[in-house]
């Protein structure tokens, strides 16, 4: 799989290909999405580049389809000092992830990360998303026993429909070959 860093002509298909993926529903809808926990959109064009601009050290890396025309999936990789990168909005369009490309993905955006100095991955995952917790667990992530508190004062990331949304941290060593 080809990762390359977004430009921001692509930031609109990527806020698009991330509101799908995390929060669609019905018909569709991806097999993980947060729909049922959280409304409304993910992000936005505003809060990406905002992000973007905030951050340039990180990369929001994204893949294309074979014949280049189409957004198959998209990470955001940040380094936080001594090794240790954040993994965030792993997305993949949710017609191909029953096709291994989440698995995929996850694998290139690592390699992508150990190529430029990680050693340890850690993400943060919703604490109510269970099944997606254990897909992490099962490609070598475990919970750190760390928990972030949920934004709720912050609209920017959508509304939650639960009282008891907090993040849970998970992380993974990475091998050197």
């Amino acid at each position: 799989m080809r990762l390359e860093r977004a430009q921001s002509d692509d930031i609109p298909a990527v806020v698009a290909l991330m509101n799908r993926a995390f929060r669609g529903a019905g018909q569709g809808a991806s097999w993980n999405t947060e729909a049922e926990h959280i409304n409304g959109d993910r992000t936005s064009e505003a809060l990406l580049r905002a992000d973007i601009a905030a951050t340039p050290e990180a990369a929001l890396l994204i893949t294309r389809s074979a014949d280049g025309a189409g957004l198959e999936g998209s990470v955001w990789l940040e380094p936080r000092g001594d090794g240790v990168w954040y993994l965030g909005s792993l997305t993949v369009d949710p017609g191909l992830q029953n096709a291994g490309a989440g698995r995929r993905l996850l694998a290139a955006s690592e390699a992508w990360a150990a190529e430029h100095g990680a050693r340890t991955i850690r993400m943060t995952v919703v604490n109510v998303r269970d099944t997606l917790i254990a897909w992490y667990e099962r490609r070598g992530y475990h919970l750190t026993g760390e928990i972030e508190p949920f934004p709720y004062d912050d609209a920017r990331f959508g509304k939650p429909k639960r009282d008891d949304l907090s993040f849970v941290v998970l992380e993974r060593a990475l091998t050197t070959a």
